[in-house]
């Protein structure tokens, strides 16, 4: 089994593992190379064994801990960023391209400088990669993304009053699917089950899987069931306090818990 630590990059929360060095500790800062070039990241578990499935692809190691210069270099970097965005808006206005600047990002060793963008189509920015690297005589790499990330990138607060899940703590965007909120019981109106991204909120995959359990043992509205007063339809489910409502044939309602249901319907395969 390998040995690795998990390192973080600042702007994303997800966890990368690399082959560890001598003397590392959590909250370290290290040098590795990555697809981008040289980064500094953050070590946020310490050396461990895990699984050769676990690692996809080659396992990097870390190049070095973070030294004086290296430390100062990345900050010289991101003082930088406020006018290579403000200089590459002006560029993009004058082009007149359909795209929205998000973030830029130099390597540790400026070999390169990456712009983030988001648009609606395909952009030919061409000649904008060539004035570019006019202006900043290095490799410039333009990376579109989608609306998750952008809003990952850019932040904000969402309809709970707190930061984006995306931005605060995500380390994948999760799957989100509208079968998960039919599964809660959600208004299906799109402005209250969508971010700031406009794609179905992140939270919605957090509680899925205990729905999903509870309506496993649980009837449904419709349902013919049968407590110790006699047979009774199903007319409303609550699954947090594990009660039906039915009604009898006499019309009576009752709310009951499915403690006292002693006859069930019987599941169907791919029932919902």
């Amino acid at each position: 089994m390998p040995k690795v630590v998990s390192i973080t990059f600042i702007g994303n929360n997800k966890r990368y593992y690399f082959a560890p060095i001598d003397g590392l500790k959590k909250d370290d800062k290290v040098v590795v190379e990555t697809v981008r070039g040289l980064e500094i990241g953050t070590i946020v578990e310490e050396e461990k064994d895990i699984e050769d499935s676990e690692v996809i692809g080659d396992l990097k190691s870390v190049k070095r801990k973070a030294e004086v210069k290296d430390l100062e270099d990345y900050q010289k970097n991101l003082s930088e960023k406020p006018d290579i965005l403000e200089k590459t808006k002006k560029i993009i206005s004058d082009y007149k391209l359909d795209m929205k600047l998000l973030d830029a990002e130099y390597t540790l060793d400026r070999s390169k400088l990456t712009i983030y963008f988001s648009s609606d189509g395909r952009v030919d920015f061409r000649e904008l990669v060539k004035e570019l690297a006019y202006v900043y005589r290095t490799r410039i790499e333009l990376r579109q993304v989608g609306p998750r990330d952008a809003s990952r990138i850019v932040s904000g607060i969402g309809m709970c009053g707190r930061e984006v899940c995306c931005s605060s703590f995500l380390g994948d965007i999760q799957n989100v699917t509208i079968k998960m909120a039919k599964n809660q019981n959600l208004a299906l109106n799109p402005n209250s089950i969508s971010g700031l991204c406009g794609k179905l909120l992140c939270c919605i995959s957090y509680e899925d899987q205990t729905y999903q359990s509870l309506k496993e043992k649980m009837p449904q509205k419709g349902d013919s069931v049968k407590t110790e007063k006699g047979p009774c339809e199903v007319q409303n489910v609550d699954l947090f306090s594990e009660t039906v409502t039915v009604r009898y044939k006499d019309n009576s309602i009752d709310t009951v818990s499915i403690l006292d249901i002693i006859e069930k319907p019987k599941k169907e395969n791919g029932r919902d």
